[in-house]
């Protein structure tokens, strides 16, 4: 008797499983089938992006290596269609160089492609500062003061993370025109400040010493 109890418990077990397969199975199928196909598209996306920051990469490098054998316009050419369509973190290099180069024949042209990245809301801020010093350096090599105190003295308040290098410029622009009392309080806060990179203060300290050694002319 116990074997046949537990024969037809066993058939009625099977009957229950049989219809919650009709119920639910191609349910579960098609949730199966979503998930090999989702698992599946990530994986090729993955990829994709792998072979595309590869690629990236190889032709950021191929403009560098042009630009050193004095291939400027190859090189440019090669950084301009990277910043089109490179991944976002080589796109932002690829502008950034190609803003140097333009640099090197042209300041007052390279200088105006980096305030085009010091304003853009799609580049991190730290490289939005960085480009903000890079159009300075530029400008100031051009003999250009005219912008440079409004624009990199808030880069130069205690905390920001290009503080001294804008202390720097800004200290330099001060020579430049004539005002070394400015200079001087400048240059003073790269002495001052613990945080600042060993080389920055040394220049710094030469920086004052020619601010006390009176008038100088800074080419």
């Amino acid at each position: 008797m116990t074997d046949i109890f537990r024969e037809i418990e066993d058939d009625l077990k099977r009957d229950r499983y049989l219809k919650l397969w009709g119920r639910f199975g191609p349910l579960l199928v098609v949730l199966a089938v979503l998930i090999a196909l989702a698992a599946g598209g990530w994986s090729f996306w993955r990829y994709r992006q792998v072979e595309a920051a590869r690629a990236a990469g190889n032709h950021f490098e191929q403009a560098i290596d042009l630009s050193r054998d004095d291939k400027e316009t190859e090189a440019e050419a090669v950084l301009q269609e990277l910043a089109k369509t490179a991944p976002a973190g080589y796109r932002d290099l690829a502008r950034f160089r190609l803003a140097a180069e333009i640099g090197r024949r042209d300041a007052a042209a390279g200088a105006s492609a980096f305030e085009a990245l010091s304003s853009d809301g799609s580049v991190p801020a730290t490289m939005q500062q960085l480009a903000t010093l890079r159009a300075a350096m530029l400008r100031l090599n051009a003999g250009d003061t005219s912008t440079i105190e409004a624009k990199l003295t808030p880069l130069a308040a205690p905390g920001q993370a290009w503080r001294n290098s804008a202390r720097e410029l800004l200290g330099l622009a001060a020579l430049k025109a004539g005002n070394y009392e400015a200079a001087g309080r400048w240059f003073d806060q790269i002495a001052a400040d613990a945080e600042a990179p060993p080389a920055l203060r040394q220049r710094a300290e030469l920086y004052l010493a020619l601010v006390q050694g009176g008038p100088v002319t800074v080419k």
